[in-house]
């Protein structure tokens, strides 16, 4: 059967995996895995002996050619990222795009996401929001963070590394209105995990090098929101 399948797998804690990502992983004739080394845990966990395969955001169009002659030869196929959706900031969508063209027929296994994660633990109104994925190092940081500025029914999202999210703190401080609300995931799922509700301000008083690892999900609240004082 050619056919290939997007599975979302545990953004952290692996007890997550869904039984259907499960038993479609341990079906298909191979797996494309964005690092196997880091796959070979989860598959091991859940006992998974199927083929793994390198495709991540360097691989070669031709590499990937080769994925789908052998899918359109009647193999099935998965598809999963190092953590989460693929396809959401993530390098799969050139993989899929290539299965689209060659009429390969498409299954989603739905799961965790980083993004749907913090989301649903908000408790600010996303029902209107913007996903940047990262959002840019240089090259249009400042032009996007002032955009947040503008639209005071609209939410936005965006990832961020270790690294570079005291300087979001900073931007988000300089260019919004400080009282504007943001909500911070760190360690989502993980044994660390930390979710921050409050002010820009508050928020730079709230991280310091104690609680600065992992990666970061915010949300920053549209502009007229405002939390709910108990």
């Amino acid at each position: 059967m050619s056919v290939l399948y997007i599975v979302a797998t545990p953004i952290g804690n692996l007890e997550d995996m869904t039984f259907r990502a499960v038993s479609t992983l341990k079906t298909v004739d191979f797996v494309m895995a964005e690092d196997t080394r880091q796959s070979k845990k989860l598959f091991d966990r859940y006992e998974i002996e199927t083929k793994l395969t390198p495709y991540y955001a360097q691989t070669s169009e031709s590499r990937a050619q080769e994925y789908i002659k052998d899918i359109k030869s009647g193999k099935s196929a998965a598809l999963i990222s190092d953590a989460g959706t693929p396809g959401i900031s993530d390098p799969g969508f050139k993989l899929i795009q290539l299965a689209v063209s060659a009429g390969i027929k498409i299954i989603p296994i739905p799961g965790a996401s980083a993004l749907t994660t913090l989301i649903s633990v908000a408790g600010v109104p996303v029902n209107n929001f913007q996903f940047h994925g990262f959002i840019p190092h240089k090259k249009g940081r400042q032009t996007l963070i002032k955009l947040f500025n503008s639209e005071a029914d609209r939410a936005h999202v965006c990832y961020e590394s270790v690294h570079r999210f005291p300087k979001l703190l900073k931007e988000l401080s300089e260019y919004l209105d400080p009282s504007r609300i943001i909500c911070v995931g760190r360690e989502l799922t993980k044994m660390h995990e930390d979710i921050f509700r409050g002010t820009v301000v508050q928020a730079q008083d709230y991280f310091d090098e104690s609680n600065i690892k992992g990666e970061f999900v915010v949300i920053i609240a549209p502009a007229k929101f405002k939390l709910t004082q108990s």
